[in-house]
């Protein structure tokens, strides 16, 4: 086991989202402080946290503070630039590091890590032009999803290429010089399974969930995932041979598409909380977030067994308008983000709802 950060530690969190807001929480209970690093005002992780450093990722002498400020450095999200957690690295350690995040940043980087070590995804192709998308199009055929390399969540930075369309429109409706174009799969439903690898090698992983989206946006995880027992080890299995082989330290999410004859086939990796992990902090004996903090701070991992089924209701919106009915309802666990504007699209918070244990995980 490596050396144990002591409680009262600095936990220095990369973004200010949710995400880091509920690594907060988890640290605080431990008893860790956090120092916020982001370029955004009012930020729902400043309201919990110790510090806040406001700066963008390519002011050196801002990145240079923070180091030497805090303890470790985790973060929220997975679009921090390479550059800035490497130059934080060398003075104070960066879980996961800049190799995770250069793989997981990039579609193609990430396709292409994901094959070569014999996990399977969609059929795909790397797009530049107008002919590479043509070459690309010959091999996956139509339809398919025309999606950015980087910096694409929440269904933008992708178009789909379907019977009829204009190749040439849809390339220029991304807007961007790196794509991938990816085949359709038909599946049966989708996946993801929550996995978390120490700094010693000890790796966890909660029990696959199910996910359901509405407008690219996760809409709801019900856990456990009502999928063959066999079908839940196998995506547990991918998870876990995933985090050893990128050398993960920290937690990932793994979003898996379910064929219609049972296989698997991976879709994305992030190498930080997750959405479809959020679940965790109220029917698990340890959440995603106080695993995270566990990792970073060099302690043991905690049981990933859970207590309850769960279905994890996202709040988008003016969904997040019901707040008081919620509270009202027996079972239901709110979590608001401490957002000041509702916007259409925007996650507000979550409501997860228990009910009693049922099988598998």
């Amino acid at each position: 086991m490596p050396d144990r950060l002591p409680p009262n530690s600095i936990i220095g969190v990369f973004g200010g989202g949710q995400l880091g807001r509920m690594t907060a929480m988890a640290a605080a209970r431990l008893g860790y402080q956090c120092h916020i690093y982001a370029p955004e005002s009012d930020i729902p992780a400043s309201q919990v946290s110790a510090r806040t450093t406001r700066a963008s990722y390519d002011d050196e002498a801002a990145l240079d503070e923070f180091a030497r400020s805090v303890d470790v450095v985790t973060l929220e999200f997975e679009n921090i630039p390479v550059e800035a957690v490497r130059r934080v690295d060398a003075v104070t350690p960066v879980y996961p590091g800049a190799n995770v995040l250069e793989i997981c940043q990039d579609r193609i980087r990430e396709k292409s890590f994901l094959n070569g070590i014999g996990i399977g995804t969609a059929p795909w192709a790397a797009v530049t032009d107008l002919a590479s998308l043509g070459a690309a199009e010959a091999r996956v055929g139509r339809p398919a999803v025309l999606k950015s390399a980087r910096l694409g969540y929440d269904g933008k930075g992708q178009a789909a290429l379907r019977d009829g369309a204009d190749a040439a429109d849809v390339l220029a409706s991304i807007g961007a010089d790196s794509c991938i174009l990816e085949g359709f799969v038909d599946f049966a439903c989708e996946v993801s399974v929550m996995v978390a690898r120490g700094i010693d090698g000890e790796i966890a992983t909660w029990p696959a969930v199910e996910n359901r989206h509405v407008n690219h946006i996760l809409d709801t995880t019900i856990a456990p995932a009502g999928i063959s027992t066999g079908v839940a080890s196998k995506a547990e299995e991918i998870a876990h041979r995933i985090a050893r082989e990128i050398g993960l330290v920290g937690v990932m999410g793994v979003e898996m598409f379910v064929t219609r004859d049972d296989d698997l086939l991976v879709n994305e990796m992030a190498p930080r909380p997750h959405n479809s992990g959020h679940w965790t902090i109220d029917a698990c004996l340890t959440s995603q977030f106080e695993q995270l903090v566990r990792i970073v701070c060099g302690l043991p991992l905690g049981s990933t067994d859970r207590h309850s089924d769960a279905v994890m209701k996202n709040l988008i919106g003016d969904e997040v308008d019901a707040w008081p009915e919620i509270l009202a309802e027996p079972g239901a666990y709110l979590h608001l983000y401490g957002k000041a504007e509702t916007r259409p699209g925007r996650k507000m918070g979550h409501v997860t709802r228990l009910k009693p244990r049922g099988g598998r995980g």
